[in-house]
């Protein structure tokens, strides 16, 4: 349960859809299963402090009375507090500091519940526990532990306390392998006496059995406590009444085929992984049933989580590599973690929600919740795939309010990553869906949309330079994925930066491509089976003068074909970007000028292309910032200044501005266009009360007359992972 605090690859994650103009039918529905939770809000920590404190939440609890949210906020050696009276308008509510490291909360009535890490090293561990009056803050009692607490649990007796001492490993010892004294143990508190005992946990493993470590705790309405040792793999029941461990057994290795084990920009399903489970999060079910969260340490994860019979000590059913499945499905697989821990589950919640009982399973590396129905524990039931915010590290469910809180601990306030509390609540809307795949087709990074000429419902995205060959997918305009097209050159798979892409009336596709320092932009014709037909170069003055941010947008009329690029050329004005036009015939460009916003935070550039009529084109145009800071995110439109021969029926001697001989800088006298302002995407973004996406990469008129835009969710490196497919209506 270790604080991430710097930026990691992080994996690939659900879509969701935010229907502005009427309901459409649920991808989600399609596979078989329908949403149940909606969002009700994302509450950025550093809300009760500062936007430039570094602020994460970790775990997190919800008081008595279900309307205040408290976390874990380690680098902040502090507790956080969140009103949530309305939970879809949560308040700051400020915070509380401890002397120490704050590693988990709990409630017990009107008290809260921290544990406190107060260790000099790792040699010399030390904690506490603080027990906190949650009306007024004041600190009632601290408990010296004699050790690292990792876990707080209270049992619903309101008896006893559990605290698991993990008195962690440093892993800069010896690779981290183990054992390394001190050895972890539980503490068990009586709430009738507030006194502290012992429980020993040596001997119980055969991995390392003098070094327990000592990872989560859970307890049932028996007063028994299951304790993962995660480094250990194993899982302890304890019986609190006695102090003593009544059963306990390995949580097992296991064989998964059909998984991803290797970062190469592909997602490719065809390897096998044979792994200890290494559970982190442990949650009773039944009195006798609980649920792993099989995270794996340096030694296993497998990807998945379990539910454990602890009179047996076997797994009553395993997730296998259907979760991870889930997350290629949904965009959310991280694939620069296929040859580590995959997904990396954390944690698992239990709750009974609406009369349902449910396990909520956090993927730390996948920036996502999953929602089961365990009514029949031996085969649980998938319902959702709810996005996070960066590395879910605590979830709780409040079942007297039909909520689940997620806190997400990564903060990197440098790329707009910032640690968070969402709030989910049990009765979904009927217009939300997500984008999900048909036969695990992976997906993500969706950086140009089109429509397919002809079809009424579907449209095509491509994939971008995070994976790699270069794909086109086509897509429903409900949001489901049911076939992948390879792009090949010389019989080969090929990669580009594929930035904009429009499916050709004749059959074939346009793609636009980004260059970097050591590639060019480049058009591309494709055939309709994908093949490179021809790679057109931009004039070598305009080549020099685009910087790293090119190409981004593709339309195409007549014989004329338009793109975009998407931020100011050397030489140009401020605060402008260039609209080419390759007339196919004559092999030349000739070019527009099209004034940008400006915005608060960053830079405000073009990321799409899309041809209304034969004159009128729209675009994308939004700024580079996310959550909070988004401020520019919308749809334009402009017309061609009339005598630029721009019309589809335009002679070919006529040029709109530069010629391909003429300099890019001499910009004086090229047509600068006006813009029409015709959506505000922000008030869509911030609709699904997630982080606001800042990559609204693919915008896309379809047959059904209606306008899509997506966005690009990176592939889950340094975003969130989330993709957003919006309705916008019958707009253009």
């Amino acid at each position: 349960m270790s604080l991430r605090r710097t930026t990691s690859a992080v994996v690939s994650v659900a879509a969701v859809a935010v229907a502005a103009a009427g309901t459409v039918p649920t991808a989600a529905a399609a596979h078989g299963y329908a949403n149940s939770f909606e969002r009700l809000a994302t509450f950025p920590a550093y809300l009760n402090s500062s936007i430039d404190d570094t602020a994460a939440a970790e775990i997190s609890t919800v008081t008595e009375d279900g309307r205040t949210v408290v976390y874990t906020d380690s680098p902040g050696k502090r507790l956080g507090f969140v009103d949530i009276t309305d939970p879809s308008r949560p308040k700051p509510a400020g915070t509380l500091a401890m002397d120490g490291e704050p590693t988990s909360v709990a409630h017990l009535g009107r008290l809260l519940l921290a544990g406190v890490n107060t260790r000099a090293s790792f040699t010399s561990p030390s904690g506490k526990l603080v027990v906190i009056d949650a009306a007024t803050r004041t600190v009632v009692r601290s408990l010296e532990l004699g050790g690292q607490p990792d876990s707080v649990a209270v049992a619903p007796s309101g008896r006893y306390i559990a605290v698991a001492i993990e008195n962690e490993r440093d892993e800069d010892v010896n690779d981290g392998a183990i054992p390394q004294a001190p050895a972890g143990w539980l503490s068990v508190i009586d709430t009738r006496t507030w006194q502290v005992t012992k429980v020993s946990l040596d001997g119980l493993a055969d991995v390392a059995p003098t070094d327990p470590e000592p990872e989560y705790v859970s307890i049932n309405s028996r007063d028994e406590a299951v304790v993962s040792l995660q480094e250990n793999n194993h899982l302890a029941v304890v019986s609190l009444r006695t102090g003593r461990v009544i059963s306990d057994f390995s949580a097992g290795t296991v064989t998964v085929n059909g998984v991803d084990v290797r970062d190469d920009d592909q997602i490719t399903l065809d390897g096998s992984i044979t792994a200890k489970r290494e559970p982190d999060g442990v949650a009773w079910i039944t009195e006798d049933l609980f649920a792993t969260a099989n995270e794996g340490d340096y030694e296993g994860g497998s990807r998945g989580w379990s539910i454990f019979d602890k009179k047996t000590g076997k797994a009553v059913w395993d997730a296998g590599n259907t979760l991870e499945h889930l997350a290629v499905e949904h965009g959310q697989y991280p694939d620069k973690r296929s040859d580590a821990k995959g997904i990396e589950v954390e944690n698992v919640a239990f709750g009974r929600l609406g009369g349902v009982p449910y396990v909520f399973v956090n993927s730390e590396r996948g920036n996502f919740t999953a929602a089961y129905d365990v009514s029949k524990p031996a085969k649980p039931r998938f319902k959702q795939l709810m996005p996070t915010t960066n590395a879910p590290e605590g979830v709780v469910t409040v079942p007297s309010r039909g909520l689940v809180v997620v806190s997400s601990e990564e903060e990197d306030a440098s790329i707009g990553i910032r640690g968070s509390i969402q709030i989910f609540k049990l009765g979904a809307r009927a217009e939300d869906t997500q984008i999900s795949s048909k036969n695990t087709i992976p997906w993500g990074a969706l950086s140009g949309l089109s429509p397919v000429p002809g079809s009424g419902d579907k449209m095509v995205a491509v994939t971008d330079s995070v994976y790699t060959p270069t794909r086109i997918l086509t897509l429903s305009t409900d949001g489901v994925i049911s076939k992948q097209l390879t792009v090949t050159k010389d019989n080969k798979p090929v990669g580009y930066d594929a930035e904009g892409l429009v499916a050709r009336e004749k059959g074939g596709y346009w793609l636009a491509v980004e260059g970097s320092a050591s590639t060019p932009n480049l058009l591309v014709r494709l055939d309709s089976r994908g093949r490179v037909q021809e790679e057109i170069t931009l004039p070598a003055d305009v080549a020099a003068t685009i910087t790293t941010n090119g190409l981004e947008g593709v339309a195409e009329n007549g014989r004329h074909v338009w793109v975009a690029v998407q931020r100011t050329l050397k030489g140009d004005p401020a605060n402008t970007a260039r609209i080419g036009r390759y007339d196919t015939v004559s092999k030349t460009w000739s070019w527009l000028l099209y004034p940008l916003d400006t915005a608060p935070t960053g830079w405000v550039g073009l990321s799409e292309l899309v041809a209304v009529d034969g004159n009128t084109f729209a675009v994308v145009e939004r700024d580079n910032q996310r959550g909070p800071l988004a401020a520019v995110k919308k749809v334009y439109t402009f017309d061609v200044p009339t005598g630029s021969g721009s019309s589809a029926s335009a002679s070919a001697s006529v040029s709109v501005s530069v010629s391909a001989s003429a300099s890019a800088a001499s910009w004086v006298g090229t047509p600068v266009v006006t813009k029409k302002l015709r959506k505000d995407l922000l008030p869509l973004l911030k609709a699904g009360n997630g982080w606001v996406q800042d990559k609204v990469e693919g915008l896309a008129i379809a047959g059904d007359g209606r306008t899509y835009a997506v966005t690009d969710n990176d592939g889950l490196d340094d975003s969130t992972g989330e993709t957003v497919l919006l309705n916008l209506g019958r707009l253009l």
